[in-house]
């Protein structure tokens, strides 16, 4: 089915009222573009590592909506310039114009996977759970993952990272502390190297569900691998959960602000000698999360590694 996409031009003061107006004659989803830039609580609430670079804010947005073929398109359209018509004798609508354009109604949230074929980290092979096992890959250790229209597929470079982290440093009686886990791709990755059980915990909800189907997919039994929601950061009902100088190994594959405020939190959680694996840090933020693991005595740095524009940092407790 082809949708009509009609966009109007307007002011982003405007933007609340139009979208208010829309929802009462029956418009119930709209796209909003502006240039306003994002405020440091929004930033932070996001943790960005890199922000985009946005034109110059002129206070001008574009608002669009979409009406089905089977929609009255006209009568519809006349009820929205009726709305605007009204709302210019309280606001700057700008321009105030409409362009139409069609677009096809496809399957957005299944489409991605087309991207997503199986790939290697040195001897592991991980695979979608919808695909097949290439011939030339079936003496690999095999991970299958489905992460949903939430997670990260494992093909990231820091993911990468991580997984040969793990490699070096788990065995068969390694207690894993895996923080940020969404898919749960590391921690079953740990589980299928050998280790004894696995501790995972994530801000997204779905993470436990997305654990849950994927150790069934990896015939893993779901008591080997605990997922809670929340922030172990700051949130002292995670950190009780999690258990105190309990694990061999954590690891976090986030983002460097995110890393350097973790650091801080990890060592009561690890025995001595434990190793902390991290990732998801971006090349230009590498010195600054050295210097956070350098200014905390309970860490020293051993391993730095390296794969494209990502950093992986491997510290040990002291």
């Amino acid at each position: 089915m082809k949708w009509k996409k009609f966009t109007l031009t307007t002011t982003t003061e405007a933007v609340d009222l139009i979208s208010c107006a829309f929802d009462e004659i029956g418009i119930e989803g709209i796209e909003i573009e502006d240039n306003i830039p994002l405020t440091e609580k929004e930033t932070q609430g996001m943790f960005i590592d890199i922000l985009p670079e946005l034109p110059p804010d002129e206070g001008i947005a574009k608002v669009s909506f979409y009406l089905d073929d089977d929609a009255d398109v006209p009568g519809m359209l006349e009820k929205v310039n009726e709305a605007l018509e009204e709302l210019k004798m309280f606001t700057d609508l700008g321009a105030c114009t409409i362009e139409a354009s069609e677009t096809e109604d496809k399957d957005w949230i299944n489409n991605w996977k087309q991207y997503f074929k199986p790939f290697t980290v040195d001897d592991i092979l991980i695979k979608p759970t919808w695909e097949t096992i290439p011939e030339e890959h079936k003496d690999k250790l095999l991970i299958q993952i489905d992460p949903g229209t939430a997670f990260g597929t494992g093909m990231h470079e820091t993911t990468q990272l991580c997984i040969r982290q793990l490699r070096k440093y788990t065995g068969s009686d390694t207690k894993v502390l895996d923080v940020g886990t969404g898919s749960g791709i590391l921690g079953i990755t740990a589980l299928k190297l050998g280790a004894k059980e696995v501790f995972g915990t994530d801000l997204d909800e779905n993470a436990i569900t997305a654990v849950g189907e994927n150790l069934e997919a990896n015939g893993i039994p779901a008591g080997l691998f605990t997922v809670l929601q929340g922030n172990i950061i700051d949130d002292k009902e995670v950190q009780d959960a999690a258990g105190y100088e309990y694990y061999d190994v954590a690891v976090a594959n986030i983002l460097a602000d995110v890393i350097i405020m973790l650091q801080k939190e990890i060592p009561v959680h690890i025995k001595k000698g434990g190793i902390f694996i991290t990732s998801g840090i971006i090349n230009m933020k590498e010195e600054a999360v050295k210097e956070a693991f350098a200014a905390n005595s309970a860490f020293e740095i051993i391993e730095v590694t390296y794969q494209g524009e990502w950093v992986s940092i491997t510290a040990r407790k002291k």
